[in-house]
């Protein structure tokens, strides 16, 4: 099968009775992890994010405690157990730190959990409201792959930091933003023969649509291949690629995610920038590291790609990939995983126009996986 992209109608155009589950953006991700302060701290070290909440024992909380930090449209809430044997801790236990919540801005909580859960979506959270002096939200959850959830909410009611039961975080140490914007999209790894269960419940209970497939003549190397579609909500603001393992002679990355994480999950997530060049410089000063990429990729890029705005050489020096679609050209770099599993990791991505995912990358990319895989042991 060739790449197959389908371009997404005019979603501008597209009205409420065509799309049932409006969403209107990610509202936060959330962590299950060993230290939350500690993943917090780093975060906002590492990553350049702010402190902005914070729930715990001296909100009353008796199970658990949540940091919240953020930098532009980016929420992101790390939470530890406060005891053993919580559910949380037995997440954490199976899995090591990794995403158990990808939170949606709905304007009607209520109404996106009965619209999904009768088209088939399990339920996690019936629609509840919680409150305090700041006003009111509306939750709602449904579950997807693995032990993932995604929650609905609805916050129109709500003037608060960031949700009842959480207060203003105050910290005296913010490190200064490092030009991350958004969310552009969230990757998800499933079993072998599950990606099309997983395609259709997207499809079936959330009425994503599917825009981009490929297939392991596209994604494949020498020695690993994967299977992936890409499936992207109404407005476009929420993207979910969705892999699972091809046939190979060695271990894919997929199944090496999913031995480590112990089953499917979010495998990375990929944020925006306005200027790659500076965001990656200033990621590196902060001890972040990257995939390695050989400077022999750069030798025809642009022979591939086209005119670019940016100059070759800081692209080389930093190993950040360049790609082009119809619509434009993309760059982008991936770090190593940020656990001790090998399993969660980023995309640091500046789109110029183009829509598309580096299918041009693709190789180099896999290779540069490999590499670290070879030292792990698990290729």
């Amino acid at each position: 099968m060739d790449v197959k992209t389908e371009k997404l109608e005019n979603t501008d155009q597209m009205n409420s009775a065509e799309d049932f589950l409006p969403l209107k953006g990610t509202d936060y991700i959330e962590y299950y992890v060993g230290n939350a302060k500690q993943a917090a701290h780093y975060y906002k070290t590492a990553f350049g994010f702010q402190s902005l909440a914070y729930a715990g024992l001296s909100t009353g909380l008796k199970d658990r405690e949540s940091y919240v930090v953020v930098q532009d449209k980016i929420r992101l809430i790390l939470t530890s157990p406060l005891h053993s044997g919580t559910e949380i801790g037995e997440h954490i236990d199976k899995h090591g730190d990794g995403v158990k919540v990808v939170a949606f801005w709905v304007d009607d909580a209520e109404k996106s959990f009965n619209e999904t859960v009768k088209r088939g979506a399990k339920p996690y959270l019936e629609p509840v409201v919680e409150e305090d002096e700041h006003g009111k939200v509306k939750k709602s959850g449904i579950h997807t792959y693995g032990d993932t959830v995604h929650i609905f909410i609805e916050r129109t009611e709500y003037n608060g930091c960031f949700l009842p039961g959480y207060v203003k975080w105050e910290s005296n140490y913010n490190p200064d933003s490092i030009g991350l914007k958004y969310v552009d999209h969230m990757v998800g790894n499933v079993e072998l023969g599950e990606m099309n269960t997983w395609v259709d419940f997207y499809g079936q209970a959330l009425g994503f649509s599917q825009i981009v497939s490929f297939d392991d003549k596209d994604i494949s190397t020498d020695y690993t291949a994967l299977m992936s579609k890409v499936m992207s909500n109404g407005n476009g603001k929420v993207k979910f690629p969705i892999n699972e393992p091809a046939a190979g002679k060695k271990k894919s990355q997929i199944e090496e995610y999913l031995d480590f994480y112990e089953g499917p999950g979010i495998q990375h997530i990929a944020i925006a920038t306005d200027d790659i060049i500076k965001t990656v410089i200033e990621l590196n000063k902060r001890g972040v590291e990257f995939l390695y990429v050989p400077t022999s990729y750069y030798d025809d890029v642009l022979d591939r790609v086209g005119k670019i705005d940016e100059d070759i050489e800081p692209l080389r020096d930093l190993g950040i990939l360049v790609d082009r679609d119809e619509e434009g050209y993309l760059l982008q770099i991936f770090t190593k995983p940020v656990e001790p599993r090998p399993t969660l990791f980023y995309e640091i991505i500046q789109r110029k126009g183009a829509k598309s995912f580096g299918k041009g990358n693709f190789k180099a990319l896999f290779e540069a996986i490999e590499r670290e895989q070879e030292l792990r042991g698990t290729l």
